[in-house]
């Protein structure tokens, strides 16, 4: 009977150990803390192309309002030709206006960011910006986008 209780005691003792083993690999420790957020990361919300007309000086309308009022001057005869030079004066100085306007226009890429924190920021860029909405990115150097991998 001895026997009996040493092989029914040394059962339970692995019985009990392996059950303990069990139990601590089922255990509702809490999960490890999260690894750093990333303060400069986010996802692209849009992409919007603008393009901005240049100011004007003047200059172009004064040239264009002397150019058509001279080939308005060219036209007609008599009050005839002094409507053609007033109304060409008129239609080169807004022509120029619009030329000059124009050639100083400026172009770009303004890119929406809103980061893990939450907060947004817009960025702009003079090139066709290497991300598309929904990527994640990360600003380096406060202007620049690097793509992230998802």
């Amino acid at each position: 009977m001895s026997i009996v209780k040493t092989i029914f005691g040394g059962l339970l003792v692995i019985a009990c150990t392996a059950g303990g083993a069990i139990a601590q690999s089922y255990s509702n420790a809490p999960p490890p803390p999260p690894t750093s957020v990333c303060g400069n990361c986010g996802v692209v919300t849009s992409i919007r192309y603008v393009e901005q007309k240049g100011q004007s000086s003047g200059v172009g309308a004064i040239a264009g309002g002397v150019l058509g009022g001279v080939i308005g001057n060219q036209l007609g005869s008599g009050r005839g030709n002094t409507v053609a030079t007033i109304a060409g004066a008129g239609v080169g100085a807004y022509a120029g206006n619009e030329v000059e306007k124009n050639r100083k226009k400026t172009s770009y890429y303004v890119v929406n960011i809103r980061f893990d924190n939450g907060r947004t920021r817009s960025l702009t860029q003079a090139t066709v910006p290497a991300v598309r909405q929904g990527d994640r990115v990360k600003i380096l150097d406060g202007n620049r986008i690097a793509l992230l991998a998802n």
